[in-house]
């Protein structure tokens, strides 16, 4: 199967921004979270491919309890003890975008028995990764609202520095040319609830939380979560929401316009 740019980028964002988001799930649902409580484990999702260095393109957890659950986003190990592994990048694609079928069902690598436990475990969070990710509509429930919109604002600010890192070309064009600027995405009614990416001279770094350093070059802001759904689902139109105050801008407005497409961009190579 031939693998396109397009398959490059969804899989830098299904690898590098949406699997390392299994923590977060984990650590904001604690029924998902208590599984982990016993796990010493490193687990893998992987796709074969010919022109990797190790034959594969991969992510790994190294999970020690919750409280010790390491991100090894892109980084391949040799000897996990659970993994998924896909047969090529354009499975793994079409497995993260709901598009199941036999020919993107990864093969299930399980070390030992006592690992079951753990493959059943991880399983369940990156389902409810999917569910919230892959949501046609808003959530009503309070908690899942603030785990959404957290997950959306780390996806966007960590998928427009990867595509940015794999050479997309509107991005790299929008990062070569910049000083060193910060550009953030917050909830007014929660502080937690943030995040950005900081650019300068073609390079690019995402980061979760508040920038402490100084403030940002550009800041999109939402009163509450109920108004960062609106625009993170496409149900609210950005210049009324402007207008009535549901979204702040704290910089030029045409910045607004470029994370905005940027945001679509991630989008589309994230659902299809």
């Amino acid at each position: 199967m031939a693998v396109t740019k397009e398959d490059i980028y969804s899989s830098k964002i299904f690898l590098n921004c949406a699997l390392p988001l299994a923590k977060v799930i984990a650590t904001d649902i604690p029924s998902l979270g208590a599984k982990f409580k016993n796990t010493h484990a490193v687990v893998q999702v992987s796709a074969l491919d010919p022109d990797a260095p190790e034959g594969k393109v991969a992510t790994h957890f190294v999970i020690n309890g919750l409280d010790d659950w390491q991100v090894h986003a892109g980084r391949v190990d040799r000897d996990p003890h659970v993994e998924l592994q896909f047969k090529s990048i354009p499975a793994l694609n079409k497995f993260f975008k709901g598009k199941m079928g036999p020919d993107c069902i990864p093969k299930i690598k399980v070390k030992k028995a006592k690992y079951v436990p753990t493959l059943v475990s991880i399983v369940q969070v990156l389902l409810k990764m999917s569910a919230v990710l892959g949501a046609k509509e808003p959530p009503t429930d309070p908690d899942m609202k603030k785990l959404t919109c957290k997950c959306y604002f780390y996806l966007i600010t960590s998928g427009i520095s990867q595509l940015n890192k794999a050479g997309h070309e509107e991005i790299k064009n929008w990062t070569t040319p910049s000083p060193d600027r910060v550009y953030a995405m917050a909830i007014d009614c929660d502080p937690d609830c943030s995040a950005y990416i900081r650019i300068k001279a073609g390079k690019s770094k995402a980061g979760r939380g508040t920038y402490k350093r100084s403030l940002p070059f550009f800041l999109m802001r939402f009163p509450n979560y109920d108004d960062a759904m609106g625009i993170l689902f496409g149900t609210a139109d950005m210049l009324d929401s402007l207008k009535e105050g549901k979204l702040i801008l704290d910089g030029a407005p045409e910045f607004a316009g470029q994370i905005g497409n940027f945001m679509l961009e991630v989008a589309a190579l994230a659902k299809g």
